[in-house]
């Protein structure tokens, strides 16, 4: 059987939210479609924002998996 693959969109906020999460620049994103940028910045923002408040990276991959 074939694999399907995921929806962009939730692949881009997984993404920004990786990127985030690391403290990378949203300036780095690297889609240019309005709404798969949309979704990774979003994801970029909830990544920066669990960063500041003292999340590991235990936390959000699980936090990746409940979404």
């Amino acid at each position: 059987m074939k694999r399907q693959k995921r929806n962009p969109s939730d692949r881009a906020f997984s993404r920004g939210y990786r990127a985030g999460f690391e403290g990378r620049s949203r300036s780095q994103c690297p889609y240019e479609t309005s709404t798969i940028r949309y979704e990774w910045l979003h994801g970029w923002r909830e990544g920066r924002e669990d960063q500041w408040n003292g999340f590991d990276s235990r936390a959000s991959l699980q936090r990746l998996s409940n979404r």
